[in-house]
């Protein structure tokens, strides 16, 4: 089982590499087989071919994340954590509140990514 340390090291390293904009840094957080699904009630995107292009539109939106609280751990293969995200929509920049709930496989990769996140979540912060 992958450690709390390790769960908790690859979240943040993908909060890091997010605002870098840096895909590969991302993608490369992802077992080959992981799946995406962001929000949760959309069809999950399958294997790395898929959630490389999800992330290279994600960033470039400008999004920037930024944790609301801790990344919290847990006693399986999951952890989650709270953030925000700042990016800029067509109709100006706005702000969604999030948690993402990862698993991990055995070697400390990404095995799925669930967002949660509704309507309710999204606030538009005026002109970009």
């Amino acid at each position: 089982m992958v450690s709390e340390q390790t769960m908790k090291q690859a979240m943040q390293a993908y909060i890091d590499a997010f605002n870098r904009s840096d895909v590969d840094g991302i993608v490369s957080l992802y077992a080959d087989d992981a799946t995406v699904e962001d929000p949760v009630g959309k069809a999950p995107l399958v294997g790395k071919a898929r959630i490389g292009p999800f992330y290279k539109m994600a960033v470039a939106t400008g999004a920037k994340l930024a944790l609301a609280a801790p990344i919290r751990a847990s006693h399986g293969n999951a952890a989650a954590m709270a953030f925000d995200v700042q990016l800029n929509m067509p109709q100006g920049r706005a702000l969604i509140r999030v948690i993402d709930v990862m698993t991990f496989d055995a070697t400390g990769k990404f095995a799925s990514m669930r967002a949660y996140w509704g309507p309710g979540d999204m606030q538009l912060l005026g002109p970009a």
